[in-house]
């Protein structure tokens, strides 16, 4: 292997080090290995029928992938396209103010970013969509992630962070013209209320009348915060002993919030309503995204990370060893039908909108085009970090899966079965189950489910939909064979929703903090001000106005009579992928403007693939006859039984939670007419431009000139040999400076 030391001045040392690493008989060895596991693992998945399949196969497939898809593909793509330079400053150097723009550890950037992206969608979708069976899930999470989401994810961050950190929003205005940018930034900013929205109606579901949960997450607020001050004033650059600190106490935090549950006084104090909820979640999304970078954000979303990854890895060792059964068939008949208990519609479409962010998402387009390219030290982290980052959560969707799909069949259906057509009661759940589900060989009883929430000292668990509850109890059924027996069911349970609520919650703060940064962008187009992100008037206004926007919907999805996770997250899923196709067709446009339009297929391939999904799912629920399916069918269906002067249709009871559905289904409805038609025109827009650039070889993009970088950092997230030899000169030479 050689070595190049690149320097940009005289006086400093060199600010990277450039690795060429030639292939040896042991690494062509080890890669064939990765990729016979692989293999391995997939032949199982998808031949082996009629026979127990092991939980087992479903980790080697997905790690073996995610191995080969960041060393080959993601490599392609660094290669060919983005090209990263390790002379020049990144937006973080050049305008670092300690609030918004700041250099951060990649390890912390890594955290934080991984942190921001990985929300409700690896968690809830998976797990709705295990309903279907757990071949077309399996298939779509990991290739998914490796040709389209990986790459939507890399690129975008990359293109960002060669324009000044710019927006989503604004790069697609200073790309394809001022219409094309306005449509966008409208599209981009509805559709991120209905993002941070459903995160927050899951996020509730899984913490409401749980003083244990409610407790341990609110005290990871200050343990954050201690951390922030620590790393900037008291210990600068100690990550890894402001890391030590962190750990500790939030394993105090989830011990302490056990306490809690079992004191008579303070769990009355923690046990709150889905309503309170959802104004703390609505208080604490305004401070986090006002609060400079390093005081909450970053170092909460960089402890999150800690307890997110470890769990899931803890998860997927104890799948290793304790090598459960699944349950759940390939395919079952909700994937060929509008029937399914958990969500309605079938295999295509929507399946692809389902499991959203664990393949593709367009959230993660914001974090990549909103806080990360403003904090990344390097360009040659961006893979790590934006490809990487993705692979770690489509691990965490393929894992809800697995949880899931290793439930017994009937406990997964009476979990996430909405509460109308259960009831709310374990004998109702028990007789949808056994006489209305229409699926064979899936049975329960009262006794059974009673059984089940006893074991996890729960008082039901009947219609507990979100995914959250779920994956919970395939995590506390999986881990009690390890870790304490069946006596620590419950302690396993009770970790497992905080850990899902700490997951969900650091997407609510950074996806704020990102709507924040596009209203800013939007606005800035109108009056210079609001271009500084940084200006204290126009952050407080531009939050305050996106919190108003997503907690009114919020406040709609938890008081929603049909539940407001089964009604709101199809819209979520096609929101979402419809973000996709915007960032992907920016990106399209970007690569044919650069002269590069014979590797425009890397970004091409997801986006007609994305476009085909979401606008076929658009479609049935704008148009769909069928009131399980179409919000306007079933818009017109509720609205006519109140005309005729009826006072309940079918599991809804009274005039007030009709006339909810009426105006919940128009809001919803009006809103998917919206987000497609906006969506059709950046596409054409990005279209036309891409065909300008091919017939003229390129054109000028809006690219910011090259800086000299003066500054250094490792490349990966574990500095290598030469780099840490490095790292020890620049310590050095600052140490040098500091004395002068």
């Amino acid at each position: 292997m050689s070595v190049e030391y690149v320097k940009t001045e005289d006086d400093l040392p060199p600010v990277a080090v450039v690795e060429k690493p030639r292939w040896t008989p042991t690494k062509i060895v080890l890669w064939v290995i990765i990729a016979l596991i692989a293999g391995a693992g997939w032949s199982m998945i998808a031949f082996v029928r009629g026979e127990e399949l092991s939980a087992s196969w479903f980790v080697a497939a997905a790690v073996g992938s995610y191995l080969i898809g960041f060393r080959f593909y993601a490599k392609l793509i660094e290669w060919k396209i983005c090209r990263p330079n390790p002379k020049r400053a990144t937006p973080a150097e050049l305008n670092d103010n300690g609030r918004d723009f700041a250099p951060t550890d990649r390890r912390v950037l890594f955290g934080h970013h991984f942190a921001a992206i990985s929300g409700a969608g690896p968690l809830v979708g998976p797990i709705l969509a295990a309903q279907m069976g757990y071949l077309p899930g399996t298939l779509w999470i990991v290739f998914g992630v490796v040709l389209a989401g990986g790459v939507q994810d890399y690129m975008v961050l990359f293109f960002s962070m060669r324009r000044n950190g710019r927006s989503l929003g604004q790069m697609t205005r200073d790309e394809l013209g001022r219409t094309g940018g306005i449509i966008a930034s409208i599209g981009i900013i509805l559709i991120m209320v209905i993002l941070i929205a459903v995160l927050g109606v899951v996020i509730i579901n899984a913490l409401a009348e749980s003083p244990w949960g409610v407790f341990s997450i609110a005290m990871t607020i200050p343990i954050a915060v201690f951390m922030g001050v620590y790393m900037r004033y008291l210990r600068p650059g100690k990550v890894i002993e402001t890391s030590v600190i962190g750990i500790v106490l939030l394993v105090i935090a989830i011990v302490a919030g056990g306490w809690v549950h079992n004191s008579p006084f303070w769990s009355e104090v923690f046990h709150l309503d889905k309503v309170t909820l959802a104004w703390c979640l609505m208080i604490y999304g305004f401070l986090a995204a006002v609060l400079p970078v390093w005081v909450l954000l970053a170092p909460r979303d960089y402890l999150s990370t800690f307890m997110k990854i470890g769990t899931i890895v803890l998860l997927a060792v104890g799948i290793l060893i304790v090598n459960p059964t699944v349950q759940m068939p390939a395919l079952t008949e909700f994937a060929f039908n509008t029937a399914g208990p958990a969500f309605a519609g079938a295999l295509f479409p929507f399946l692809f909108i389902t499991i959203a962010c664990g393949a593709l998402s367009g959230f993660h387009a914001l974090i990549s085009s909103g806080t990360t390219p403003k904090l990344i030290e390097k360009e040659t982290q961006a893979r790590l970090i934006g490809y990487g980052g993705m692979l770690m959560e489509s691990f965490v969707a393929i894992m809800a899966l697995v949880a899931a799909i290793c439930l017994d069949k009937g406990l997964y259906f009476a979990m996430n079965a909405a509460e109308p057509l259960t009831g709310g009661t374990v004998q109702g759940a028990a007789d949808f189950i056994n006489n209305s589900l229409g699926m064979s060989g899936v049975e329960t009883s009262p006794e059974v489910l009673e059984q089940a929430a006893k074991d996890v000292g729960e008082e039901s668990i009947v219609s507990r939909t979100g995914g959250a509850p779920t994956l919970a109890m395939g995590m506390a059924h999986i881990l009690h064979n390890i870790f304490g027996g069946p006596a620590w069911m419950s302690f396993w349970y009770h970790f497992a929703v905080m850990f899902e609520a700490l997951f969900i919650l650091t997407t609510i703060d950074a996806g704020t903090r990102v709507a924040r940064f596009m209203l800013s962008d939007a606005l800035g187009n109108f009056s210079k001000k609001f271009r500084d992100p940084s200006w204290t008037p126009g952050a407080w206004l531009t939050t305050a106005i996106m919190v108003a926007a997503w907690g009114s919907i919020l406040l709609m999805g938890v008081t929603d009579p049909l539940g407001g996770i089964n009604t709101l997250f199809p819209l979520f899923g096609i929101s979402n992928q419809l973000l996709a196709a915007i960032a992907l067709a920016v990106v399209f446009a970007i690569v044919c403007k650069m002269g590069l339009a014979k590797w425009a297929w890397i970004p091409g391939i997801p986006l007609v693939w994305d476009l085909l999904v979401t606008m076929a799912a658009s479609w049935q629920k704008i148009f769909s006859s069928d009131p399980k399916l179409g919000y306007w069918a079933q818009h017109f269906a509720y609205k006519d039984a109140l005309a005729a002067g009826e006072t309940s249709m079918g599991n809804t009871e009274g005039v007030a939670a009709m006339n909810a559905v009426v105006r919940n289904t128009f809001v919803q409805g009006t809103l998917s007419i919206v987000f497609a038609l906006l969506v059709a025109m950046v596409v054409v827009m990005a279209v036309w431009k891409s065909i300008e650039a091919i017939k003229k070889g390129s054109l000028p993009t809006t690219e910011e000139p090259f800086v000299e970088t003066k500054m250094f950092a490792p490349a990966g997230l574990i500095a290598r040999k030469p780099e840490r030899e490095l790292q020890a000169q620049w310590d050095e030479h600052e140490a040098g400076r500091q004395k002068e």
